[in-house]
């Protein structure tokens, strides 16, 4: 596939997020999805909006994984499902915790490293014989994909067969970092916006468990997290958490195939992470980073059939090498 080359106009990185953001897509050939609820653990529910193919066992399956305040109806998340099950996957856009207006489903909050849902809902539909498995997050989903890859280590089970990145926040502590400048205070807001207003719903389901009186204090993300999201996971404040749930921790440690693409002009992702040793050094990784692009944007001008969303290109056709590996593998 060619390289990225940014739709005329967007070579900005705040303007390709914001057009990104906010700019209204379509999806009439892919079909309506099935609602379901894995149970994750007593007590904790998450909401899975499902495209599964006729045969859901004979196809492979794709987990896409949103980010920070988005859910399964983000754009990125239903244009990746429209291309992946076009292409034969069954496709599971996955909520993470209290995410896609679930509030009342789970007692407790989600983290930026909370890999346990998506172990789960991978071993769920493992047992109901779908054994090629691709995972693919962006931006926090992004960094949960890589940390679960990380997590397996050396022992990662036979059906995933590889993951992929965009824009991960896998060094929590620099992007939240980098949200706290000037220039990207309309970004800050929109995320501590959307954070409050979900704690507030999560008070009205479960009064009296969260220190909501805390929210007049909150103006940003890390204040979020030393108030709310690191002492009920336990963790020793914000900066604890960053590090602890950041997949740079066990990037290293990652032993099945993985996509990780981010761009230069990234506003709130800095770029310096991605040139660690650490990335280069591991051969199961393959690094792209493009000099435009912005956060989860990397839209071109579209050609033909094609809607120009160059990331979810890449993914589909990662996804589709990493499976015909994995079942070459298997022979």
């Amino acid at each position: 596939m060619r390289e990225y080359v940014p739709k005329r106009g967007l070579r900005s990185g705040h303007l390709m997020t914001m057009y990104c953001w906010g700019r209204p897509r379509a999806f009439p050939r892919l079909p309506p999805p099935a609602v379901r609820h894995f149970e994750v653990e007593p007590g904790s529910r998450v909401l899975a909006h499902c495209h599964w193919q006729a045969d859901a066992a004979s196809h492979p399956a794709l987990l896409a994984l949103h980010g920070l305040e988005g859910s399964s109806t983000a754009h990125y998340m239903r244009g990746l499902a429209d291309k992946a099950y076009a292409r034969g996957f069954n496709v599971i856009l996955l909520n993470q915790r209290n995410c896609g207006g679930t509030e009342a489903l789970s007692e407790g909050l989600y983290h930026s490293g909370l890999t346990a849902d998506a172990v789960h809902v991978i071993d769920e539909i493992t047992r109901e014989g779908i054994d090629r498995i691709v995972v693919a997050g962006y931006s926090l989903g992004g960094n949960l994909a890589l940390k679960l890859a990380g997590d397996y280590g050396d022992s990662p089970p036979s059906s995933v067969k590889g993951v992929c990145a965009v824009s991960p926040v896998m060094e929590l502590a620099e992007c939240v970092g980098a949200l706290e400048r000037k220039q990207n205070v309309v970004y800050q807001w929109n995320f501590v916006r959307g954070l409050k207003a979900r704690m507030r719903r999560k008070n009205a389901a479960y009064p009296g468990r969260f220190p909501i009186d805390r929210l007049g204090d909150v103006r940003t993300v890390r204040q979020f997290d030393e108030y709310f999201t690191a002492p009920h996971f336990g963790f020793d404040g914000a900066s604890d958490y960053y590090h602890r749930a950041s997949a740079m921790r066990v990037i290293d440690r990652i032993r099945i195939p993985a996509l990780v693409i981010t761009a230069e002009d990234d506003p709130f992702v800095p770029v310096g992470p991605f040139r660690d040793p650490r990335l280069a050094a591991n051969t199961q990784i393959t690094l792209i980073v493009t000099r435009h692009g912005g956060h989860c944007g990397f839209v071109s001008d579209a050609a033909g059939v094609d809607d120009g969303y160059w990331a979810e290109r890449r993914i589909v056709d990662f996804a589709e090498r990493a499976i015909h590996a994995g079942t070459l593998e298997q022979e």
